[in-house]
């Protein structure tokens, strides 16, 4: 008998968060919102043709990282205005927006890339470091070190953090 997939509203219902939290560490709180539309668009065009047995979590996951990357890639080649500062994002209606919070993003904003993306895909997606290092091209080991390097240097950044159990 053949194993029937989930409606893709409920993956949605899902894994809407941890995709959101995947790009925002990777293109930040601006972008965020159009990667995260992005991914689920190119989701759910492929969804059809996804195994029912796949794990729709980290299928989710590389999609994002690909639409993030192609984000930042875009970014990257748009003109950037001088006139003016931008806008700071509102924090009203983002679970966990204290000032601080809005700090810790800006400080796994500034991690080098590989670090940025390690501790996004294991500490906010959740995935092993088996997935991450698919994802990010390189070894489990490589994957963990680089999630640890991530961690000690925003522990550095924010110290008084662990003594109020907030973890990125």
């Amino acid at each position: 008998m053949r194993e029937m997939k989930r409606p893709f509203e409920q993956v949605v219902t899902d894994h809407g968060d941890t995709v959101l939290r995947v790009c925002r560490a990777v293109v930040g709180f601006q972008d965020a919102d159009d990667a995260w539309s992005e991914t689920f668009l190119a989701a759910m065009r492929a969804y059809p043709d996804l195994p029912p047995d796949a794990n729709v979590e980290a299928w989710l996951v590389t999609i994002a990282h690909r639409k993030s990357i192609d984000g930042v890639r875009g970014r990257q080649r748009r003109p950037v205005p001088t006139g003016e500062l931008p806008e700071r994002p509102s924090a009203i209606g983002v679970p966990g927006s204290a000032d601080h919070d809005l700090d810790l993003w800006d400080a796994v904003r500034a991690l080098p890339g590989k670090q940025r993306q390690a501790v996004a895909y294991h500490h906010f997606a959740g995935l092993p470091y088996k997935d991450v290092a698919e994802l990010l091209g390189g070894t489990a080991e490589a994957a963990r070190r680089a999630a640890s390097d991530g961690i000690k240097a925003l522990r550095t950044a924010f110290p008084d953090s662990s003594a109020r159990g907030a973890t990125p």
